[in-house]
């Protein structure tokens, strides 16, 4: 069924690549103004597929243009939304070709509704009504009379649709983009499907009751609402428009029949979501249209059930100190605390281990020669001591779902982005802007725009201040965990790792590393005072003593 839907609104040919000012002048419209929209809807067709979002701008500066979330056919990548009502031998239906009448309203704003009309000649008579709210919700209202002598059967249907693919989209491996529904018919269930397998299989059936079902980018999606108890025949299609060659991806679902007797009338509701995945607003669509799972419109990624909760406390944080930067310090904080049994654990035998290293080069002087007795007798001292090695790679191991879950979170929601901290940093979710470089930022040059090499300069040789910091703690924490034991080798890595992680993830958002920096710094404090506690020496207070006393270890 879903194959009318996507045909019923079949495109005219058209030129491609029109400007926008030609693809809007191509139907008569009528404007959206709300304080989250801006844009317009066309009265050819009835097409929802002009909308900026006023709150976001493409770059972090507030002068540089509006982000684009819908854009009308003839324009390269169109996307836009629409729906309407597919039936057998009624050839009058409305199509993207028919020019509907503005009845009523002429802004289409919150609490100021519009109403299209368009009778068909063989006595079917339209009506759609539209309604906006103050952030991102579309109420369509679709009402059919039978106005002939025959009865009607009609089936409504919606579509969300794009015709051609922008170059940055699909290419994400982090971050989902592509189709995106929770459906099913016993159950519901997140589907996703990337434009690569979406373009690979052509199309699939996602049967359903109820749910929703729609087009997400990295921040933005466009998706339709049907009514909960509904049975629907969704689809997901991908193909080529015949007018242009251009990839065609559509998320579409058709509804149950209606038959409407001639003097009666049917109606059938629709909500379409077209704006950024903002998790408190898409909790609130979800308590107050009943909408399930809507926050999963945001990609948490396989570790959900850590990165849900973790992003919760952020956003509370967030919400009492007014900035994103603190916030995660804070959340740092609470991760730690949360985690500090363990760490404690895993500190105390660092520190044990340390304290036994006299004993542990005697045996390896010992029983150079024999590998076996030599393992034989450290495990043996480890027993008496109480000391179990692997105890201190606990919280380190701990410490890999929750750089997924943060990395997941600094990338993929939208209050990360363009979110600033302190100083020279305005963007949370991209790297950090400065770059060694050009000590960042003294000397007045661009390394990125070298000829030749800048592609090295500006990427992998991109490191700034945050990433520096993030390698130094890292280096002084490491200095401070015992090494005996373990081979040349081995110590060599651990030594390469702090400059090896410095390179990497100078490339990730500047977001995780004010939390690992942080996180370092705080590690660095509770091996300190372990140290202190245990009389062991460590570098703090070997540098310390080159400046004066060196302070008595606490008993």
């Amino acid at each position: 069924h879903v194959e009318a839907a996507a045909s019923a609104p079949a495109a005219a040919p058209t030129r491609p690549r029109l400007t926008r000012a030609q693809a809007l002048a191509a139907s008569p419209r009528v404007a959206i103004d709300t304080p989250s929209l801006a844009g317009s809807i066309a009265l050819k067709g009835a097409r929802i597929d002009d909308l900026f979002l006023k709150n976001y701008h493409q770059e972090v500066a507030k002068t540089s243009p509006l982000v684009e979330l819908l854009r009308p056919q003839g324009m390269a990548d169109a996307y836009f939304a629409e729906l309407g009502w597919v039936g057998a031998n009624l050839p009058d239906l409305p199509t993207d070709r028919t020019l509907w009448t503005l009845a009523s309203g002429d802004t289409l704003s919150p609490n100021h509704p519009i109403v299209l009309t368009y009778a068909a000649p063989t006595g079917l008579a339209f009506s759609r009504r539209i309604e906006v709210d103050a952030r991102s919700m579309f109420t369509i209202t679709d009402t059919v009379a039978n106005q002939g002598a025959a009865p009607s059967t009609l089936t409504p249907y919606v579509s969300v649709k794009r015709i051609g693919l922008p170059a940055d989209l699909g290419k994400n491996n982090i971050v989902h983009e592509g189709a995106i529904g929770v459906l099913g018919v016993d159950k519901f269930s997140l589907k996703l499907a990337g434009y690569k397998s979406w373009k690979k299989k052509g199309e699939i059936d996602w049967p359903s009751t109820g749910g929703w079902l729609g087009i997400t980018d990295k921040y933005w999606m466009t998706a339709f609402i049907p009514g909960q108890s509904e049975r629907l025949d969704a689809r997901i299609r991908a193909g080529a428009d015949p007018a242009t060659g251009a990839e065609i991806y559509e998320a579409a679902y058709l509804a149950g029949a209606r038959a409407v007797a001639p003097g009666q009338k049917v109606s059938e509701v629709s909500h379409l979501f077209a704006g950024a995945k903002t998790v408190p607003v898409l909790n609130a669509y979800k308590k107050s249209l009943g909408v399930p799972r809507f926050e999963d419109a945001v990609d948490w990624g396989i570790l959900f059930i850590l990165t849900k909760p973790i992003f919760t406390l952020l956003e509370f944080f967030y919400q009492h100190v007014g900035n994103f930067g603190v916030a995660i310090l804070m959340l740092t904080v609470v991760i730690r605390l949360i985690t500090f049994p363990l760490a404690n654990k895993g500190f105390e035998m660092g520190v044990k281990m340390k304290k036994l290293q006299p004993q542990l080069k005697e045996l390896q002087a010992k029983f150079k020669d024999d590998p076996a007795a030599q393992q034989k007798e450290m495990m043996a001292l480890y027993a008496k001591e109480k000391v179990n090695p692997v105890t201190g790679c606990l919280p380190i191991l701990f410490q890999i779902p929750v750089f997924y879950s943060l990395t997941k979170i600094f990338t993929v929601t939208i209050e990360m982005r363009h979110a600033p901290f302190f100083g020279w940093i305005h963007d949370l979710s991209a790297r950090d802007p400065t770059t060694i470089m050009n000590l960042f930022g003294l000397i007045p040059w661009d390394p990125g725009m070298t000829p030749l090499i800048g592609g090295i300069l500006g990427g992998m040789l991109h490191v700034g201040v945050w990433p520096l910091a993030y390698g130094f703690t890292m280096w002084l924490s490491q200095s401070m965990t015992p090494t005996t034991g373990i081979d040349p080798t081995q110590q060599m890595l651990f030594k390469l790792m702090p400059i090896l992680f410095t390179f990497i993830l100078a490339q990730y958002s500047v977001g995780l590393l004010i939390y690992w920096t942080w996180s370092s710094l705080i590690t660095i404090v509770q091996q300190y005072v372990m140290m202190r506690r245990f009389k062991v020496e460590n570098p703090i207070d070997d540098f310390l003593g080159r400046f004066g006393a060196k302070p008595e270890a606490s008993g």
